[in-house]
């Protein structure tokens, strides 16, 4: 049994990291929140372009995600803010937050404290005073049963299905063998290949969901906008990278999900269970938003795969970059921290690097910085009521 060094949160879930979120309830909060993030140590926000003029279920992600930040298990504590008026109103993102966490949660208006300066004043406060907390926290041994590894492709090319998806669905047997749990992700990059996944799944119940929920995310496209999913995907980048229609990209795709039972598929943002194996969970195929899901479901860690290249990141999670292009490689070594391509060319097979990836993944989740957390990526975007591919 492989280990792992993390923190132990106050609600029994294990964190890789020890950050102090600055949590903005909507639009109007984002930018107090991040001057509020840049003067303490720890300290990590994002830009929450939505939590007001919502209704419905566009509403419902929108709180699920942001209540999913802050039940993280890599979260410490947190800082709420919000202006006051907005339809995320901070009471009730409150209680959604308490639903998933018991977590120290200290709550400031920008309305009532008197405006932008007073708010910043008082959080800054509280989020030192979490800072100093957190940093008596001593990493402690847990076994990889503990771990909830995210997996996500974006600026696909051929290489993504050749080498790097493959190798990422090798590291995810290996966290299942562990006991641990893996999300496969974006939904419609499963169109064309559910029947393959639907082949792996646990039961009746997980085939009939994995088909009703490509089925249903086609239809609403098409509802929405008028649009067949395939005028969006693949994308200009996905087809100038050599992917030529939908079927291809998501026969790469799905080898994301290596090669063991589909036990369960989650709905956008809804929390996960550890220990649970391989699981789906139904996102857009947009990289920031559907990362954003997974991370609010509780994955402590992403692995993502680009042939063609990205900077992506996420203020809460770290995500490894891998790439089965060689050239990307060379072109992006700021932003890639894994050359997949070996498999590509014979010079390893998969299971040789699948090992060496098992490896250096532990020292990620033991401290190791990706090459997005150095860079400080923290892009982020919560899927919408009307879904785009």
């Amino acid at each position: 049994m492989r280990t792992f060094w993390g923190y132990k949160r106050s609600d029994g879930r294990i964190g890789i990291r020890n950050h102090i979120l600055i949590l903005p309830c909507s639009v109007c909060a984002s930018d107090t929140t991040r001057i509020i993030a840049s003067q303490v140590k720890d300290a990590v926000t994002f830009n929450n372009q939505l939590g007001c003029s919502q209704v419905g279920i566009d509403h419902e992600y929108t709180m699920d995600t942001i209540a999913g930040f802050a039940a993280n298990p890599n979260v410490y504590g947190i800082v709420l803010v919000s202006l006051g008026c907005e339809n995320a109103q901070l009471h009730l993102v409150k209680e959604e937050i308490e639903k998933r966490t018991n977590k120290t949660i200290k709550s400031l208006i920008i309305q009532e404290e008197g405006g932008t300066l007073k708010t910043i004043e008082k959080a800054v406060r509280y989020a030192k005073e979490m800072s100093e907390e957190a940093a008596l926290l001593r990493r402690e041994e847990f076994p990889l049963s503990e771990i909830i590894l995210g997996t996500e492709c974006g600026g696909s090319d051929p290489t993504s299905g050749l080498s790097s998806n493959v190798l990422i669905g090798a590291l995810s047997d290996k966290i299942v063998e562990e006991g641990g749990t893996t999300v496969l992700s974006e939904t419609t990059e499963f169109i064309g290949a559910e029947h393959i996944l639907a082949r792996r799944a646990k039961n009746d119940e997980v085939r009939d969901r994995i088909f009703d929920i490509v089925h249903r995310y086609e239809k609403h496209i098409l509802l929405n906008t008028g649009e067949e999913v395939r005028e969006g995907n693949p994308s200009p980048g996905n087809k100038e990278g050599g992917l030529t229609t939908l079927e291809e990209k998501s026969l790469g795709c799905i080898h994301k999900g290596g090669t063991t039972t589909v036990n369960a598929v989650y709905d956008y943002s809804k929390q996960l269970k550890t220990k649970e194996g391989l699981v789906i969970m139904d996102t857009p195929g947009n990289d920031p938003s559907s990362v954003a899901g997974m991370v609010a479901e509780g994955c402590q860690i992403v692995v993502f795969s680009t042939g063609r290249g990205t900077p992506t990141g996420n203020p809460i999670a770290p995500v490894i970059k891998i790439t089965g292009n060689r050239e990307t490689y060379k072109k992006m070594p700021d932003n890639l921290d894994w050359d997949s391509s070996p498999t590509i060319y014979g010079e390893k097979t998969v299971d040789e690097l699948a090992n060496e990836l098992f490896e250096e993944f532990i020292d990620f989740l033991n401290g190791k910085l990706t090459k997005a957390e150095s860079l400080g990526y923290i892009e982020t975007a919560i899927q919408r009521g009307c879904n785009f591919v």
